[in-house]
């Protein structure tokens, strides 16, 4: 695995961007990447996908901010896996199959929210905050079932940074060290505000690719973001298996006179951390967004986007801020996915061996560049 970085305070980064722009200049990769296309249509290539990057390793599940107090939960797919997160009373957070020891039902059925128990909707079976069987109905219809091995499956989780990781296999000490060297990606200040979720019609790793390049701005957000970012002015940092992609605002130039311990990042650029393999964690202003790009099928990709905020709770107005910063921001992510999705329709038909990613798009070769090196290890030792 590529050593673990240092990621640059915001003073370094603002210079970097106001280098670049004086400059008409962006961050390079040392060379380009050549994906396979075959990679994005093979069904064993996605099996693998699956099977070795996102059920054995952990992957970012929800942010901590979802489950604020005891009871609150989160539930969602992972790799195919109903997954429930829920905060125990004790603070800890846990993670479990979703699904009902008696028959296999889902027993929390909503993506969030908040409950004393789980109650299985399908003939009742109860269990408690940290997966226990609390109870089910006619018990002596089941004189040989044992009420101590009947709790909810449980699946490995660490808390770190603002984020809950789970892994369906219990990882490694180097996978569990790699999550506790990352940084504090979601500050205590943010607040859950709510979850938004889109099925893309285009293999995950399409999806992925869109968070991280600039390259695209002028062509792609003529209307959204581009009046308010610059087009192909990146800086592009790795750390471990992720990257972090800054995207500046037009605004940034009125930092030139600013004193460099002053600078500060809020309301000046994004951070798009990409937390691999398919998890993007992206600052805007006075407002966070942890967003999963969760594989459905090899050709369909469900967005699960959370937003965060620091400034909608305890405000009058604040649902016509949300309103307003939801629409911006809906708007450039629906070109987004109509780009995402007109690939997807070319790829069954297309001649070409390889998609060519160029010097502006070095985090997308550090992230293939990563998958393909856990897929090769996996299955080398196997």
């Amino acid at each position: 695995m590529d050593t673990a970085t240092q990621l640059a305070d915001d003073s370094t980064v603002i210079q970097r961007v106001l280098d670049h722009v004086d400059n008409k200049t962006t961050d390079l990769a040392d060379a380009t990447w050549r994906e396979p296309i075959e990679h994005y249509r093979s069904p064993g290539r996605y099996d693998a996908e699956l099977d070795l990057v996102l059920r054995r390793r952990p992957v970012g599940f929800c942010p901590s901010a979802a489950l604020p107090d005891p009871g609150s939960f989160v539930a969602r797919e992972v790799a195919g896996t109903p997954v429930l997160a829920v905060r125990g009373r004790d603070g800890i957070v846990r993670a479990f199959q979703n699904a009902c020891s008696h028959r296999g039902a889902e027993v929390a059925c909503d993506a969030t929210g908040a409950a004393k128990a789980f109650m299985c909707p399908y003939h009742g079976w109860t269990y408690d905050l940290d997966g226990s069987l609390r109870g089910l109905p006619h018990k002596d219809g089941f004189p040989d079932f044992k009420k101590a091995d009947g709790g909810l499956p449980p699946l490995w989780t660490l808390e770190h940074g603002g984020v809950v990781f789970v892994s369906q296999q219990t990882p490694t000490r180097e996978l569990i060290a790699e999550i506790e060297a990352l940084p504090e990606l979601i500050p205590q200040k943010f607040a859950f505000v709510k979850v938004t979720e889109h099925d893309v019609a285009a293999n995950w790793k399409i999806s992925v690719e869109s968070f991280l390049e600039g390259y695209h701005i002028r062509s792609t957000h003529p209307d959204t973001f581009y009046p308010i970012q610059f087009d192909n002015v990146n800086v592009i940092e790795q750390f471990g298996r992720n990257n972090r992609v800054t995207f500046p605002y037009r605004n940034i130039e009125q930092l030139r006179d600013t004193d460099p311990a002053d600078r500060h990042a809020d309301g000046y650029l994004t951070y798009a951390y990409q937390l691999f393999p398919n998890v993007i964690v992206a600052t805007q202003p006075g407002r966070m967004s942890m967003i999963i790009l969760e594989p459905r099928a090899i050709d369909l990709t469900r967005q699960v986007a959370y937003t965060l905020s620091d400034h909608y709770h305890g405000r009058d107005d604040a649902d016509a801020v949300l309103e307003k910063e939801d629409s911006f921001a809906e708007a450039g992510a629906e070109q987004d996915r109509a780009a995402v999705t007109s690939i997807q329709r070319n790829l069954a038909s297309n001649p070409r061996e390889y998609f060519e990613f160029g010097l502006f798009e070095g985090a997308i070769g550090h992230f293939h560049r990563q998958l393909s090196a856990v897929i090769d290890e996996r299955v080398t030792s196997a």
